[in-house]
């Protein structure tokens, strides 16, 4: 294949992948300390109705809701005589026999391990005396709650390499190379880094002649720790924390290629990074049928939030996008 016969070209892709070498094993940082959490946090937080308006909960995914008082903030504080409280949900009657339903004898409501399907609109109608002697009184409280997740962020990596004859397995084995040694790299902060594509072209350089280029397109990933029940110490849990993390470990990393290459006397190897050529741009996403808007929803402003009746999402996009025909929450079609 063409390059191959070339002298000095195997000795320079191997004092290309040695620098890299070099690089990557300084780079790994010890990991901060982890401790087991004893059990799930509890959820301390009540939410009160209102008889003017729909008050909006919103619930994560595969979580307790808040307790949800079929009162409002002025009752709250008063002493109600015979009071009988009647919960309806999108699919009707809410009961305690239900296992995901959690009704108190002061009627508050928690809605366990919540699914997208909960989501929707609750009525908790209220009948009371403030008195002996007074009437009933009655009261409708209205609820919208919605399921939401946080954003599945992920960093884009571009970069360009200088390379051999594009159709040079050095290419390939260097490829193999580069993705072991990025991994390694964000290993301690449970990150990946998967090849999401790569091409070789020919590129006319300016007032030169052709040379041969790989384009990397990469994503770098945190895995959500908290699905292993750790707690992490100084927020180094969180995933946009150990993302970030992730970043500046990459950057410091082709930094340093950089650097070690200008202080060697040895000539280029054969496949090297192209000085400046290194972009990394944060993406938010949301599973197909949520998305975000801080209008909609002010105070879950960075959620990706169930997506309500006239809105859909198709895919892994952050947005839910109208529809007139959508009529169910989480739509992922119009």
């Amino acid at each position: 294949m063409g390059g191959e016969g070339r002298p000095g070209a195997r000795g320079h892709l191997r004092l290309g992948l040695l620098l890299l070498l070099l690089l990557a094993a300084p780079a790994v940082q010890p990991s901060q300390g982890f401790l087991r959490s004893a059990g799930p946090r509890r959820n301390s937080l009540k939410i009160v109705g209102s008889i003017i308006f729909p008050v909006k909960v919103y619930v994560k995914l595969d979580h307790n809701s808040p307790r949800i008082l079929c009162v409002t903030n002025h009752l709250r504080n008063s002493e109600l005589i015979d009071p009988i409280f009647r919960w309806n949900g999108p699919g009707g009657y809410l009961s305690s026999e239900n296992s995901s339903v959690q009704i108190s004898p002061t009627g508050t409501l928690i809605l366990r391990h919540f699914k997208s399907h909960l989501s929707g609109v609750y009525n908790c109608s209220l009948r009371f005396k403030l008195t002996a002697t007074q009437p009933d009184k009655k009261l409708l409280l209205k609820y919208v709650i919605y399921a939401y997740s946080d954003p599945q962020y992920y960093y884009e990596l571009t970069v360009r390499y200088h390379a051999a004859p594009c159709n040079s397995f050095h290419n390939i084995s260097f490829e193999k190379a580069l993705i072991q040694i990025l991994n390694k790299l964000v290993a301690e902060l449970s990150c990946e880094v998967i090849l999401v594509k790569s091409e070789c072209h020919h590129v006319k350089m300016q007032r030169g002649g052709l040379q041969n280029e790989i384009f990397f397109t990469f994503s770098v990933t945190c895995l959500d720790r908290e699905e292993d029940n750790r707690l992490c110490q100084d927020s180094a849990c969180d995933v946009s924390h150990r993302l970030n993390k992730a970043k500046y470990l990459i950057e410091r990393f082709f930094k340093q290629e950089v650097e070690v290459r200008k202080k060697t006397a040895e000539p280029l190897p054969e496949i090297y990074y192209i000085e400046g050529t290194l972009q990394m741009v944060w993406i938010d996403r949301c599973y197909p049928g949520y998305g975000m808007n801080a209008l909609r929803h002010p105070g879950c402003p960075e959620c990706c939030v169930i997506c309500s009746p006239g809105s859909y999402n198709p895919s892994n996009g952050i947005h839910c996008l109208h529809c007139d025909k959508s009529l169910k929450y989480g739509a992922t079609k119009c």
